[in-house]
């Protein structure tokens, strides 16, 4: 029989269902930006666009996803080491967007505005989308009871 329960719904038991649920909806968000990037900006660069939306996509998509990543790898771990862990993928995260950028900034295989409006699409529309999922999941909490 099969379970009908909306996934919203079932990650409520779960301690991370909240952040579980913003990554699904940042991915989600983030493939159909780059689709939508894909049948904007190709038809009006070429393939110069299509680079242009695939670099943009996987710098600003992958510069937030992978905090939520790092995030829900290191919840289990102490809170101090988790920090020390989400604080250093952070400066990773920051190395290589600057090393990334470095790299591409002279080159002429990608339209420069393909790249800037999906960099900034993405790390829009992926924050809304994992603001969303976060907030659309319920999580119940229980309070004591005054006097036991």
């Amino acid at each position: 029989m099969a379970d009908d329960t909306p996934d919203i719904l079932r990650a409520t038991t779960d301690p991370l269902g909240a952040l579980k649920a913003g990554l699904r909806y940042g991915s989600v968000g983030l493939v159909a930006l780059t689709l939508l990037g894909l049948a904007v900006w190709v038809p009006l660069a070429g393939t110069r666009g299509l680079w242009g939306v695939v670099v943009g996509a996987a710098v600003g998509g992958g510069f937030i996803l992978v905090t939520i990543i790092v995030v829900l790898a290191t919840a289990h771990l102490e809170p101090t080491t988790s920090l020390y862990i989400i604080m250093g993928s952070w400066f990773l995260k920051m190395v290589a967007v600057i090393v990334v950028m470095g790299i591409v900034k002279n080159m002429d295989f990608y339209d420069r505005g393909a790249l800037v409006s999906m960099l900034i699409g993405a790390i829009v529309i992926v924050l809304g989308a994992e603001f969303y999922g976060v907030l659309r999941t319920r999580v119940p909490y229980v309070d004591e009871v005054a006097g036991e």
